[in-house]
């Protein structure tokens, strides 16, 4: 029988350059934690003048972006950190990591040869200061090139073409849009970038000192791979979105590839093994997936961060206008299907501050000795821009008069300016996760799943994972850690790591068989399904808010 066993006393290092912060964890041969660290980018790294790691474009137009800059200053306070905890990096043999998915970076002509000669001495800032095109990385929660969009989806013949083909129709926050945007709104920066990389492909550039592929994986989120393929669509690069974009993109890899060895300034700085490979990063979601260790068909994992995602596997990609599809990046054989919400954490965070004393032990209270149903109260919450739906900034309430979750024949509603605090409280939880069954199931996402797998900043709450459990009627299980992103990287580094050593793909479930339990992977069940009577209320309920959101989608939606 083959060893998968990885080698004695050594350790994998996995990153996640996040939205708001830059966070590491570190895995042993066991796949155990052995250190984590943070760096919140809005408190420790105030002279970026972020909010919520990001600026938003005072005009209103969706325009968001994060410095660049930033993330590399992170990275190294970061390094840091764990450098000042006794870290010993000699020990590390792989290196890997995950990125907000969709944000981009523009390298200027010439910055090969910066990375490439890296000075041990000085600060990777200092040296980086002046090699991007643009200073400004747009990010996902850019919502400004609605008009780009539909400019690449009629290229193609369509939007559910254009999905056919990359696994999305055009999205505002997809690489692909916001390129085009920059081709045509500031020609001087796409004239004078030799390299664009994703977040993660970015992050992979610094730790190996040359240009790092995107994979295929996260590559999926930019409206310009052909997903069955794994090549970059020529038809959507240079017909639909800019001339020449092939070459500043670099070729595609799959995401267990190795992208090189680390590069000499770490090796010096901070002592790693000059022999540490640095594993393809991938997205955030893609690698949540990972250290969730999502493998069944019928498991559906909920990552509830300043996004909210739902994704699982699919065996075949079937792409619809709706959700996306991508390359498993632990599976060349499967696909990992997601639905994202622009809405998650901040705008519950909203709801918390302006209705529960900005206290989430009162927001819990709350929610808590509010019924199920909530008396039949519907809320809509988008503090920012929605994706699914596709609706502008704005909040919506109603009420069902006399609902009572039995039938909805006959069933109708009337607008509120306002309800009590509890039952916003209640609104803005049912809201979010009834909008999320619903377009999951629409998705062919299982109905109900066999369990659903938290994770997520807000997967420590139990209150709303009650809720969860109550509106889909099945048994939530969580992880060691609410940050699977990391945990999922150095899961990653390992992973490729194996493949690298054994020179070929292996399955990445080779290396926890038969001992999950034993290390940081394993899955606890938090909270077991809801009052099965409740559930085809919630179902019924579910019916009425999509009639209602399918309204003002046709009344308000941007696309």
């Amino acid at each position: 029988m083959e060893d998968y066993s990885l080698p004695k006393d050594s350790l994998f290092l996995g990153f996640d350059s996040s939205t708001q912060s830059c966070k590491a964890t570190v895995l042993d041969s066991n796949l155990n934690i052995v250190t984590s660290d943070v760096v919140h980018f809005d408190s420790e790294l105030p002279h970026y003048k972020t909010k919520d790691g990001v600026h938003r474009d005072p005009s209103g137009d969706g325009r968001i972006v994060s410095p660049t800059l930033m993330w590399i200053e992170a990275l190294e306070l970061l390094l840091e950190k764990l450098s000042k905890s006794g870290l010993d990096f000699g020990k590390i043999v792989a290196v890997s990591g995950s990125g907000q998915q969709h944000g981009s970076v523009y390298w200027k002509k010439g910055s090969l040869a910066k990375l490439r000669k890296l000075d041990a001495s000085k600060s990777l800032k200092d040296q980086l200061n002046d090699a991007f095109s643009t200073n400004e990385s747009p990010v996902w929660m850019d919502s400004s090139t609605t008009a780009q969009c539909r400019e690449i989806e009629n290229a193609v013949g369509g939007a559910l073409e254009l999905s056919r083909l990359t696994g999305s129709r055009g999205y505002e926050r997809f690489t692909g849009p916001q390129i085009r945007k920059i081709f045509q709104t500031q020609p001087d920066v796409y004239a004078d970038t030799e390299r664009i990389s994703l977040v993660s492909s970015f992050m992979a550039c610094l730790l190996t000192g040359s240009y790092a592929s995107i994979d295929e994986t996260d590559g999926a989120g930019m409206n310009l791979m052909d997903i069955k393929e794994r090549i970059w669509s020529k038809i959507v690069l240079e017909v639909a979105t800019a001339p020449g974009l092939e070459e500043k993109l670099g070729n595609l890899a799959p995401a267990h590839a190795v992208a090189g060895l680390v590069a000499p300034y770490f090796v010096e700085k901070y002592h790693f093994d000059k022999n540490c490979v640095v594993v393809q990063w991938s997205g955030d979601n893609p690698n949540s997936l990972a250290g969730l260790t999502l493998n069944t068909p019928g498991d559906l994992a909920i990552s509830l961060g300043t996004s909210d995602t739902v994704f699982g596997i699919a065996s075949e990609p079937r792409p619809r206008l709706e959700g996306h599809v991508f390359p498993n990046p632990v599976d060349p054989k499967s696909y990992m299907v997601m639905l994202c919400y622009k809405n998650g954490s901040l705008t519950r965070e909203d709801i918390r501050n302006k209705y529960a004393e900005q206290s989430w032990d009162t927001f819990n209270n709350y929610l808590e000795k509010t019924s199920p149903l909530n008396g039949g109260k519907l809320g809509f919450y988008y503090k920012d821009h929605e994706i699914l739906p596709p609706l502008p900034v704005g909040f919506h309430r109603y009420v069902l008069d006399n609902f009572t979750g039995d039938s909805i024949e006959g069933l109708k509603e009337h607008e509120a300016e306002e309800f009590d605090g509890a039952s916003e409280v209640r609104a803005v939880i049912e809201g979010q996760f009834l909008s999320m069954r619903a377009h999951s199931e629409r998705f062919g996402m299982p109905n109900p799943p066999k369990r659903i797998i938290a994770t997520g900043g807000a997967s420590a709450n139990q209150s709303i994972l009650k809720s969860i459990a109550a509106i889909f009627g099945c048994d939530i299980y969580t992880v060691q850690r609410p940050d699977s992103a990391s945990l999922g990287a150095a899961l990653r580094a390992a992973h490729g790591w194996l493949c690298n050593n054994k020179g070929k793909f292996v399955r990445i479930s080779c290396m926890y068989e038969n001992k999950l339990e034993k290390t940081a992977l394993s899955c606890k069940l938090l909270m077991p399904a809801g009052d099965p009577q409740l559930l085809p209320k919630y179902t019924l309920l579910m019916k009425k808010r999509t009639e209602i959101e399918d309204r003002l989608v046709k009344k308000l939606s941007r696309q």
